[in-house]
């Protein structure tokens, strides 16, 4: 979700591995041993949360999450729990880290010490705060100097223990005075609206003719503070929670009078004092924050251009996208955006073809097909991850989810066997498992997405061609990718490709392993399969698969995907599962009468229906045909005082439903706005508030067919699989040039010496893969032009957004660390310039 700012989208994700933890302080009790998961947090709100690891002081997780972040945050944390089955879930420590500080640890894997949890230092939020000076007398002719501290509205408070009723306390502190008052309690919101005013003597009364307007003693402001502290209101014997305070000196007010300003909430300076670190043990983390600011389309025309004609340039290594793998330090970098850009524009299968073709040319020997790092392995990579992901799920999901639930050990090391455990029957089990995985792959040709399988054909002639003595190359370069680079892989590590929720418990994980190795062998149609094993047992077990029927299947298959033009989609018309999930929902209205209450459900999503049910696995108790959908958005907070609901609209009604986070609540709206999007009935225009009481809360209206009084947001790309951004994607890769623009001027100089002294190249050069000098400098001239007009483009908004912004306005409240950050950058960029 875009953060719109005058003509520029910002787009913010991060993409997080939750490594390990060592060390942790063991358990006050005879075991000594703790069950510790991990959870995300942007702020206060919970957004992931891993598998528990039990009985270790050294928890390994190993566990990836990617989110887009739909909100404003202060903080990223990390907690580490410990579960308590008797009592509420302790929690042993955390790491938080400031949002202007990610870059620090950009894509590094990290040790960071976990701090104690000190519940007077967990705020977030913010406060909106008018203070006012102003002289009064009285009817002796006293003058007095009073305070009016006028608390507006908050926004953003962390809901406690499910709940948050919040009211503020003022007070006027110095050293000879402690006056406090206090709101009214906010019930059931964690953006309240107070709007009350308090008054306060500031000075002691004088003479009005002595003084002159606002000339009040300096002591006694130098030493006054207006103190503002947030709480809940809890109905616990343990008192009222904390969730942050203020403090204001009224020297503030002889810049202005009045002032008013938004201020981020802080932590309470006398909080418990903390352990030491060392005493909490650690975390290893790798965080990969990513603020995207992307220009309205035709700002990136003439870069996207460049881009989109790569498959057209003669030779390949010439075009700008090319010289993007050429100049990334790692050709992943390059290849996740070039791919998304290409497959969004219909692009992908040409450019793939062609780098794929040129790389063959360059391959001397048929074994080695396709087997580096190159920018066209990673493209292909990416492609299967991107549109295979549902094929991946239809076809391995069942088998995976059901190895593990059976637990059944499968060891065949006989150094590894336990006592009581049969290596026969291991084997067997083992075989089974093999048998059924190898069944389902080889029977999915007919599902492979079109897209893969065109870059499969191509990649199948381009070798045949190169060697047209090796009858199996043809094979051996779909098989590389398809069981080496894809099925493998994920049943490898299920958790990476959203087969299971958190990575498998060691003895899965072991299953999984030894599956992996003989699917990868099976579908290598190496000539000698044992040889392909260092280890013996492998080589033992793999004599149950050395009949020809398996390499024949294998074949059938490879066949089947690499053929173009083979078949009618039609053909798989089955409901792909898309999402599904716990959600709660308000009864929808369908019977006469009842009570339209709240319930939690199982929810579940296919192309062709959203269902939900009480539990996972029952019937429905509910089915709206996705063609019934005429819009899905998120509903205002004020409708039921419950964050993070969205509304799915249906001709006759509206189904009400809370999902258990922000980022969660995203996700359902994206895929279901995403499934809905070629509905001919879709609204224009829908009610952001619900119908209660006889009216719609956001417009009054008595109706309830009364056509909506907002308009809907703009849709996603009707494509089931892909939600691709183009401007966004172009934006990345221009930040990707500009980041290597140094590599793109050497690669410049590497031209001109390729082309005036056709002799060895210097060694700084010869990395870069260089076929036509004077067509790759062409190239590289526009490329460099393209990202200096974005370089200017992007400098100018900077400009003119520092000039626009207030600090202490709601979007940039006093006290956001990341805005004063960004103040000096462009108050050093503004002195450099001058």
């Amino acid at each position: 979700m875009a953060v719109e700012e005058e003509g520029l989208r910002v787009f913010q994700s991060v993409r997080i591995k939750i490594g390990e933890a060592k060390n942790l302080p063991s358990y006050p009790g005879p075991n000594k041993m703790r069950d510790c998961y991990c959870t995300v947090n942007l702020d206060q709100e919970e957004v992931f949360r891993t598998k528990i690891v039990e009985k270790s002081l050294c928890p390994f997780y190993g566990e990836d999450f990617y989110c887009e972040i739909p909100r404003s945050f202060r903080h990223l944390s990390f907690y580490v729990f410990d579960r308590d089955v008797f009592r509420r879930d302790s929690i042993i420590g955390k790491v938080a880290i400031q949002k202007e500080d990610l870059q620090k640890y950009h894509n590094r894997d990290t040790w960071f010490q976990l701090q104690h949890v000190d519940a007077d230092s967990e705020v977030q939020g913010k406060v909106h705060l008018e203070l006012r000076l102003s002289e009064v007398i009285t009817d002796s002719g006293v003058v007095c100097h009073k305070l009016a501290a006028r608390i507006l509205e908050c926004q953003g408070l962390p809901i406690v223990n499910g709940q948050c009723d919040p009211y503020a306390t003022v007070m006027l502190a110095g050293p000879f005075r402690s006056e406090a008052k206090k709101t009214k309690v906010k019930k059931k919101t964690n953006n309240p609206q107070f709007d009350e005013v308090f008054y306060f003597e500031v000075t002691r009364p004088c003479s009005y003719s002595k003084k002159s307007h606002f000339d009040f003693e300096e002591e006694d402001v130098d030493k006054l503070e207006i103190r503002v502290d947030l709480w809940n209101a809890s109905n616990l014997k343990f008192g009222d929670e904390f969730l942050g305070e203020l403090r204001i000196p009224l020297k503030v007010l002889r810049q202005s009078s009045p002032h008013e300003a938004w201020y981020f909430l802080q932590p309470r300076d006398n909080g418990s004092k903390s352990l030491k670190p060392d005493d909490l043990g650690s975390l290893r983390l790798n965080v990969v924050y990513t603020e995207d600011h992307v220009f309205s389309s035709d700002y990136y025309s003439p870069l996207r251009d460049l881009l989109l004609k790569s498959a057209d340039v003669e030779p390949v290594s010439a075009s700008a996208a090319h010289i993007l793998g050429e100049v990334c330090r790692e050709k992943q970098e390059a290849a996740i955006p070039l791919v998304r850009l290409l497959l969004h524009y219909g692009r992908v299968v040409p450019f793939i073809s062609a780098i794929a073709s040129a790389e063959v040319k360059r391959t001397q020997d048929p074994n080695t097909i396709f087997r580096g790092n190159s920018l066209a392995s990673k493209c292909i990579d990416e492609t299967m991850k991107l549109a295979g992901m549902h094929y991946l799920h239809v076809t391995l999901k069942p088998t995976i989810e059901e190895i593990c639930q059976s637990h059944r050990c499968c060891e065949i090391d006989p150094v590894k066997l336990k006592d009581g455990e049969n290596l026969e029957s291991n084997m067997e089990s083992l075989r089974l498992y093999v048998d059924r995985i190898f069944t389902v792959i080889t029977k999915s040709g007919v599902s492979c997405p079109t897209v893969m399988c065109d870059i499969f054909f191509s990649l199948r002639e381009a070798a045949a061609k190169r060697f047209q003595d090796d009858l199996d190359v043809r094979y051996t370069a779909v098989s590389s990718f398809i069981f080496l680079r894809f099925f493998a892989p994920a049943i490898l590590s299920p958790n990476l490709f959203q087969l299971t929720p958190h990575h498998t418990d060691p003895q899965t994980s072991r299953t999984l392993t030894l599956i992996s190795k003989t699917i990868q062998t099976l579908g290598s149609l190496s000539k000698s399969k044992s040889a392909s094993f260092k280890e013996s047992y492998m080589a033992t077990f793999y004599e149950f698969f050395n009949e020809q029927k398996y390499a024949d299947a294998v074949k059938n298959f490879l066949d089947l995907i690499s053929s173009s033009g083979r078949r009618d989609p039609k053909s798989i018309e089955q409901p792909i599962l898309l999402k599904e999930g716990f959600m709660i929902k308000r009864a929808q209205g369908r019977k006469r009468f009842g009570m339209k209450n709240f319930k939690k459900r199982w929810f579940r999503l296919t192309n062709h229906e959203f269902t939900y049910q009480k539990n996972k696995g029952d019937q429905p108790l509910c089915s709206i045909p996705i063609e019934n959908i005429l819009a899905v958005e998120r509903l205002e907070e004020e409708s039921f005082r419950m964050k993070n609901m969205f509304q799915v609209i249906q001709p006759e009604r509206a189904l009400y439903i809370q999902a258990s986070n922000c980022v969660e609540a995203k996700d359902w709206i994206d895929i279901l706005t995403k499934v809905s999007q070629c509905n001919q009935a879709r609204l224009t225009v829908f009610h952001p508030s619900a119908y209660l009481n006889g009216h719609w809360l956001c417009c009054r209206a008595s109706s309830d067919t009364a056509a909506g009084c907002t308009p809907c947001t703009g849709g996603l790309p009707a494509n089931i699989q892909l939600d691709i951004d183009g401007d966004r994607e172009t934006e990345r890769i221009y930040s990707l040039f500009s980041l290597y623009m140094g590599k793109l001027e050497k690669m410049q100089e590497a031209c001109g010496s390729k082309s005036v002294y056709d002799g060895p190249e210097q060694e700084e050069y010869s990395t870069f893969i260089i076929d036509d000098p004077q067509e790759t400098y062409k190239t590289l001239k526009q490329v460099i032009a393209g990202v200096g007009a974005l370089e200017q483009e992007h400098a100018q908004y900077r400009r003119d957004k520092f000039k626009k912004t207030r600090y202490g306005s709601q979007e940039h409240p006093i006290g956001d660390k990341s805005f004063q950050s960004y103040i000096r950058q462009q108050s050093e960029v503004s002195t450099h310039s001058i």
